[in-house]
């Protein structure tokens, strides 16, 4: 826990009510952005973290306990949006088959798995690149990233159609070779 948080977090449960709501104010866009992954419903959103706000307030006591505030934060807020969830089905004259969640509770780790492997993948692909000709990469920058035809690439490097079509398919090949 950064010592700011701590400092405000000891200011808290002595009695300030200014560090109360500089916690708040130096959390509460994290929590809409994690929220958000959650559940799309933006008012139950807002309504769960002020939830969580409150239940803080009202427990100051308990706080010198919690060893990372923010950690507390984002695992109050899903407990809270995933138990309200369920109270809106259980209250609801919908099926349960019916109703479509916002995302399931592991949404957020896939899309950051996803996210850092497509990272890896670019950063791969772009070393694989840098591993051709000049030539063979600007003949395949063009027909794949660009979308150029065979006779725009033709023109653009001055060279004819089977030049550039055998220099595509060598780098093609070295691409193959280089990625095992």
């Amino acid at each position: 826990m950064n010592i700011t948080t701590s400092s405000l977090l000891t200011d808290f449960t002595a009695g300030d009510d200014n560090a109360f709501a500089t916690l708040y104010d130096s959390h509460i866009i994290q929590l809409l952005n994690y929220g958000s992954y959650l559940t799309q419903d933006k008012e139950l959103l807002k309504d769960c973290i002020h939830d969580i706000f409150i239940k803080i307030y009202n427990k100051r006591s308990e706080l010198s306990s919690i060893d990372n505030f923010k950690s507390y934060l984002f695992i109050s807020l899903k407990n809270r949006i995933f138990d309200e969830m369920r109270r809106q089905v259980f209250m609801s004259d919908t099926p349960v088959e019916e109703i479509i969640y916002a995302c399931d509770s592991d949404n957020v780790e896939n899309k950051y798995i996803q996210k850092e492997k497509c990272i890896i993948e670019k950063k791969m692909v772009a070393n694989l690149i840098s591993q051709l000709s000049p030539r063979q990469q600007e003949a395949l920058t063009m027909y794949y990233l660009e979308g150029k035809k065979y006779d725009e690439i033709c023109l653009l490097m001055n060279m004819n159609y089977q030049s550039v079509r055998n220099l595509m398919h060598r780098g093609i090949l070295r691409l193959r070779e280089l990625a095992i």
